[in-house]
């Protein structure tokens, strides 16, 4: 009796949902990303006021994903084996330092500096707070992911709004007055990270106990992780086409002013925002396995569909590919924490890190066949990648669902 007394409370504990701490990690990635996402609302601006080229402005992009992309596995790796709560608040230093130098950036070469000051502010932010979600979620963990994940998509869909509203109205300088979020940021990021050292890493650690029975083999599991990546491979490089040249696009073939086309790219990424929540709760109840399949590969009949509809259908259309694109990204992390239990750190940073980059590399490879080929072309080709979506039927099914 009286071990069963004690018992009970332990897993209650160790295993149920701390929203607090999940909501507050949620708020500070909508702004995280809501500040990260004012660099491409605000390209049209730089294009005109610099001459840049679409291959400059792709560069821009790698710049700051590609800082991003390899950073974040190291800090994740060394997060696992050296846990440091505080690295989170520290974290959003480099973003402000990032849209301070953007704000008075007139040189080429300073835009790419900024752009890097972002991606380190990434690559810190995400590894940690995913780590941190994944302590806090308890065995929920496609809804921790997935509030987690709504949190950074509205921060992306607020970025191109607040551009439009504040950047085109009072300039490239307003950027460093929309940097002091930051710091709003990090006083919030410091209470999470007492509670990541007084509490977070019992959890994680009882948690790696109740997962060291479900470790699937080698093999198995390192291709499940392949394909997790190549379908991190589709769905980003989709979603840099749409988020990168979106506005251009629209602008280039239905002439439409530039605050019309970035209401477009506020839908899109709004649509994005909406799948990214409903994809965990539903990875939670089916398997993450039928969501990631659903979510990459039902949304090609869309996609085919876009370059060759009128205006009207276009935001019909995104509103749709957004939706169920988003839906997959929750479940596709949890399912690879789930195939490498032990690594949370790891496979975060290099989930979100090979996100950054295959993005990166994607609006720089685009921007370059745009100046070739057009924008159309852009799109054309983008619109098979879904596709990618089959090798969805050789994921191990892990994890399962809940009861």
């Amino acid at each position: 009796m009286d071990t069963q007394a004690h018992a009970a409370p332990t897993r209650t504990v160790t295993t149920n949902t701390v929203l607090p701490v999940i909501l507050a990690v949620a708020f500070c990635h909508l702004l995280n990303d809501m500040m990260q996402a004012l660099l491409p609302a605000i390209y049209p601006n730089l294009k005109v006021q610099l001459g840049l080229s679409f291959t400059q402005i792709g560069i821009i992009t790698l710049a700051y994903q590609i800082t991003g992309s390899i950073l974040q596995p190291l800090v994740g790796l060394y997060a696992d084996k050296r846990p440091t709560p505080l690295a989170l608040p520290g974290g959003t230093l480099f973003t402000l330092a990032g849209l301070v130098v953007l704000s008075m950036a007139h040189a080429y070469p300073l835009l790419l500096i900024g752009a890097s000051l972002l991606g380190m502010g990434s690559s810190v932010f995400h590894p940690e707070s995913s780590r941190v979600v994944r302590m806090a979620a308890g065995e929920r963990a496609g809804l921790g992911q997935s509030l987690f994940q709504v949190g950074g998509n509205a921060g992306s869909a607020l970025g191109p709004l607040l551009a439009a509203i504040v950047v085109v109205r009072w300039g490239q300088g307003s950027l460093a007055v929309l940097s002091l979020t930051a710091l709003l940021s990090c006083a919030i990021l410091w209470q999470v990270g007492t509670w990541y050292r007084h509490h977070g890493l019992t959890r994680l650690n009882t948690g790696r106990k109740a997962q060291a029975d479900l470790v699937l083999p080698k093999g198995t599991a390192r291709r499940g992780i392949f394909i997790l990546l190549a379908m991190i491979f589709s769905k980003y490089v989709y979603l840099a086409s749409m988020t990168s040249y979106l506005t251009f696009y629209l602008i280039h073939r239905f002439g439409v002013g530039v605050g019309t086309a970035q209401l477009y790219l506020f839908g899109f990424l709004g649509a994005v925002a909406v799948g990214t929540f409903a994809g965990g709760p539903i990875g939670d109840r089916i398997g993450r396995k039928y969501v990631i399949w659903a979510s990459i590969l039902g949304i090609l009949p869309f996609t085919l569909l876009l370059p060759h509809v009128p205006l009207v259908w276009v935001g019909v259309l995104s509103l749709f590919i957004g939706a169920m694109l988003a839906s997959a990204f929750p479940a596709i992390v949890v399912l690879a924490q789930e195939l490498m239990p032990g690594k949370v750190g790891m496979i975060s940073g290099l989930f979100f890190g090979f996100a950054f980059g295959v993005g990166g590399i994607g609006a720089a490879v685009l921007g370059r066949m745009a100046d070739a080929w057009g924008i159309d072309a852009v799109f054309t080709l983008c619109s098979v990648l879904p596709a990618i979506g089959l090798l969805a039927a050789w994921l191990p099914d892990v994890g399962g669902r809940r009861r």
